[in-house]
């Protein structure tokens, strides 16, 4: 008897996502787990498996402190629990600035640990030769422009890039830098929408917005945000498409209630009860 074996989509790849520039808009995510990339999968683009984890599910208060053994295992949980979707995994804090040797040795570890399709890094023209030198030697970067989290001391805190004139330049040509490493696409974060719109027009590789304009060619977004679950704060450019953090709290509230009451568990959740 023959075996009919589910059909599996190939999942798209980098050159995929860099052939939608001015196309059908990508549709971006976090995920830091295979339930949650199991859930995404069919309805996005590219899985995102942020730094963002170290605030989001290690109640940290930055994500200075994630490291690359963090990032390799969750990781490869959303590539497990994916299978039609980009996965791109972050370079956590520390792991590229050093030198792009030293980056490109963190990147081939993420890469072969998780089996990702890429890295995305943070910084323009200052990271330039290592985005190049990534490249060059196989590895696919996704770009980050604007307010880069891992530089937030520097900035003096979150804040909105490209207000003045100064600031515009500086990130149109940190854009314009990461375009011509070679990376294949780049996020904008938390800039100003008329400067992320002139970087969309400007540069040849998918712009993916959060907190940027309705112009990139994609947007990302935390799941945990518009999902309800992570509560601390709520982001000017979030938009709550649920309240699942009530829920969760509801559930286990009743839960609990019926622990002490007695109410659970109940015959149909023990093995060998008599019938009453």
């Amino acid at each position: 008897m023959s075996t009919v074996l589910p059909t599996r989509h190939p999942r798209l790849s980098v050159r995929d996502i860099a052939a939608r520039k001015g196309g059908d808009p990508i549709v971006c995510i976090t995920s830091y787990s295979a339930p949650m990339a199991k859930l995404m999968d069919e309805h996005v683009d590219v899985l995102l498996v942020g730094d963002t984890m170290g605030m989001v599910l290690y109640g940290l208060d930055n994500t200075l402190s994630v490291t690359v053994d963090m990032m390799v295992n969750h990781g490869a949980a959303v590539c497990r629990g994916s299978q039609k979707a980009c996965v791109i995994v972050d370079m956590p804090f520390g792991s590229y600035q050093g030198s792009p040797e030293a980056a490109f040795d963190a990147a081939a570890h993420i890469m072969a640990e998780t089996g990702c399709a890429g890295v995305k890094l943070e910084g323009g023209c200052v990271m330039a030769e290592t985005i190049e030198f990534l490249v060059a030697r196989g590895i696919p970067v996704m770009g980050h422009v604007g307010m880069t989290p891992q530089s937030a001391n520097v900035f003096g805190g979150f804040k909105t890039q490209g207000r003045s004139d100064e600031g515009a330049r500086i990130v149109l040509e940190d854009a314009k830098a990461v375009e011509g490493a070679g990376a294949f696409s780049m996020v904008i974060e938390q800039t100003i929408e008329p400067v992320s719109r002139r970087i969309t027009e400007e540069v040849s590789i998918p712009t993916i917005g959060i907190g940027a304009s309705p112009a990139c060619d994609g947007q990302i977004i935390v799941a945990e945000d518009i999902l309800g679950i992570f509560q601390d704060f709520t982001p000017k450019f979030v938009k709550r498409y649920a309240e699942l953090g009530t829920d969760v709290s509801e559930a286990v509230r009743t839960y609990a209630e019926e622990v002490r009451a007695g109410k659970f568990p109940g015959p149909n959740h023990v093995y060998g009860a008599k019938k009453s």
